[in-house]
């Protein structure tokens, strides 16, 4: 039309050809001469990339046997193993193309079609990888037997479909882009829709991201006793959203991961040794030398226990009832049981020791003391009369002897 402005599209974006059939024919036409010209190098090329294929197989096959997975631990090796065994025909196939299409003299039209399929089975295959690599490493960093395996296979699941849509998410944008499509707001889309779902799901993507810390940071695992805000149990269970804890008073608390890892958290099953402190008092009228002897005895009598040491033992101040002492001991064991039992032994050799050298221990008493108004201590109570029953002291002392003669009543 005359007089109109004429449009100028950008050379970025994407515009459909006119005249498909054409260009169809076009490259059939042109690979047919190519093959009626070429026939002896395409022949060639083909026995190439065949064996190249064959290589690339056999290298794959190798590499999965070499790296062999162990559902026990879960390496580089194995994480190299996944890696080949996720690697597809097809692309292999492809990269033989690519790589022996030159020798062949490829028509101009055969060789972008062949550039273009590469590049697309290159994009979605190293997501593939890089997905791969990413889950190989989560396995490895938690340790397959050191966690809750449903707890770990979940976690997996879970970043399997979050590593998976945003790899092959920017994997579909770079082929978009590569094909000249503006995707520019397909970006904004998708930045905008992450945005809304994780402001939706905020609770619980806290909760999830937290049950990964404690995947791979592994403060505490399945089976640790811990003590947490007043509560002290076994973990039974760690999963996406809550971890379960069985108190020792045998109710089962159910925590939020995000909620948990909040506050100070006391793993007790990675103790080493567990420290004992025992306080001792016995009575004031202990001799000194007795309270002399009081410590060599408590350090042998914990010596004696089976993973007990002494850490310190001796005289700590004067009470109000009482001289005391303090002893304090290490037992060798992370198990609770063991040590309370060990504690339980100390304790009663420390019964049976002072009972045999007659050494009492003291209670809590109190002495009242009466005094008259100059201070002088008097009694409180008047003094004990002889029981009903008990002989009189002086009803049984002897009589005085009388002499006969004297006796005698004189006559008037």
């Amino acid at each position: 039309m005359p007089g109109a402005a004429k449009t100028n599209l950008p050379t970025h974006i994407f515009t459909p050809p006119t005249d498909i059939a054409g260009q169809a024919h076009a490259l059939v036409a042109e690979t047919t001469q190519w093959f009626s010209e070429n026939g002896l190098r395409i022949a060639i090329a083909l026995v190439a990339g065949a064996v190249l294929v064959a290589a690339l197989l056999f290298a794959q096959k190798l590499a999965q046997r070499l790296c062999r997975d162990n559902v026990e631990l879960v390496d580089w090796k194995t994480i190299a193993g996944r890696i080949a065994a996720k690697t597809s025909f097809w692309f292999l196939v492809i990269v033989a193309a690519r790589l022996v299409d030159g020798y062949a003299d490829t028509p101009p039209q055969l060789d972008k079609t062949i550039g273009f399929l590469f590049t697309i089975a290159l994009t979605f295959q190293a997501a593939v990888w890089v997905r791969e690599l990413v889950l190989g490493f989560v396995e490895h960093r938690a340790g397959a037997t050191d966690q809750d395996h449903g707890a770990l296979a979940s976690a997996t699941g879970i970043i399997r479909f979050l590593v998976s849509f945003t790899l092959f998410s920017l994997a579909l944008v770079l082929v978009l882009g590569n094909l000249g499509v503006n995707v520019t707001g397909l970006v904004a889309g998708l930045g905008v829709g992450g945005i809304a779902i994780g402001l939706a799901a905020q609770g619980i993507f806290k909760d999830l991201f937290a049950a990964l810390a404690i995947i791979f940071d592994r403060p505490f695992r399945k089976g640790d006793s811990v003590k947490w805000s007043g509560i002290s149990g076994t973990v039974e269970a760690i999963g996406l959203k809550t971890t379960r804890i069985r108190a020792t008073t045998g109710e089962q608390v159910v925590v939020g991961n995000a909620h948990l890892l909040e506050k100070e958290l006391y793993n007790l099953a990675r103790l080493d040794r567990r420290r004992m402190f025992l306080e001792i008092g016995v009575t004031y009228y202990t001799a000194e030398d007795v309270c002399d002897r009081i410590p060599e005895m408590l350090r042998k009598i914990v010596v004696a226990v089976p993973k007990c040491s002494v850490v310190r033992v001796g005289m700590i101040g004067f009470g109000d009832s009482s001289l005391d002492f303090e002893l304090q001991f290490d037992v060798a064991s992370s198990n609770y049981n063991e040590v309370f039992d060990a504690r339980s032994k100390v304790c009663l050799a420390i019964l049976r020791a002072f009972n045999k050298a007659g050494i009492e221990f003291a209670f809590p008493t109190q002495t009242t003391i009466t005094a008259d108004p100059s201070g002088r201590g008097i009694m409180p109570y008047p003094e004990a009369e002889p029981h009903h029953g008990e002989a009189d002291p002086a009803a049984d002392a002897p009589s005085p002897a009388v002499d006969p003669e004297s006796s005698e009543e004189t006559a008037p």
